[in-house]
């Protein structure tokens, strides 16, 4: 790998870690993007057995609202059904355009839900795990994802510089957003913080947290 690919490996590793999923939840709560692979992945779950009911989270957001004109939560419950999921089995929420949203209108539909596993791009975990004690106290919670390999498995849809750029953008958030309100503060290594700046004086920029660098 060459400097920028070795830096980005150092983010991917970091934010994609804490992968688990919890047998007998009470839902599967799916985040949508603009990755398939997260849904199929959902799907696989619920063929196990892990939870009687999908639920489908996602508007649209920086990629799919230029990819297609219905929410990321339709788009995926037709993928669903196509995996052979009930219609009876899928509860949609198409209104949430981050994190935050998917997991506190989540929780709006299902009250009483207390084990719940959540699915998500690999690169997305540490920022729901961070996400869910201010959006979703209380609960048993798990974070999966499909076995997606950097840089080789990267969708063609965002491709590599705009994964990187993506990447660079969640840490960032993942910094300042404690501070905010938004996210639940996490420790992050010296090698990570400093993999991550390198990327930046290189020019992956453009999804920082405006004023906030």
């Amino acid at each position: 790998m060459n400097p920028i690919m070795r830096s980005a490996k150092v983010l991917w590793d970091f934010l994609s870690e804490g992968h688990a999923t919890l047998a007998d939840s009470d839902i599967v709560v799916v985040c949508g993007s603009y990755d398939l692979r997260v849904c199929d992945h959902a799907c696989e779950l619920m063929k196990q057995g892990i939870a009687p009911h999908l639920l489908i989270t996602g508007n649209t957001g920086n990629w799919t609202r230029y990819l297609w004109s219905q929410p990321e939560a339709e788009i995926f419950a037709h993928r669903a059904q196509q995996n052979g999921l009930a219609e009876e089995q899928i509860i949609l929420e198409p209104k949430a355009t981050n994190f935050a949203e998917n997991i506190a209108f989540a929780r709006q539909l299902m009250p009483e839900a207390r084990r719940v596993t959540f699915v998500t791009k690999p690169y997305s975990i540490r920022r729901i795990q961070q996400t869910l004690p201010l959006q979703w106290p209380g609960i048993e919670a798990a974070v999966s994802a499909p076995k997606i390999a950097f840089p080789d498995d990267v969708s063609n849809i965002i491709g590599v510089f705009g994964l990187i750029e993506e990447m660079v953008g969640d840490l960032h958030r993942m910094q300042v957003y404690p501070e905010l309100g938004f996210q639940a503060p996490i420790e992050i290594p010296e090698p990570v913080i400093s993999a991550w700046q390198r990327l930046i004086d290189t020019g992956f920029d453009r999804h920082l947290v405006a004023g906030m660098i």
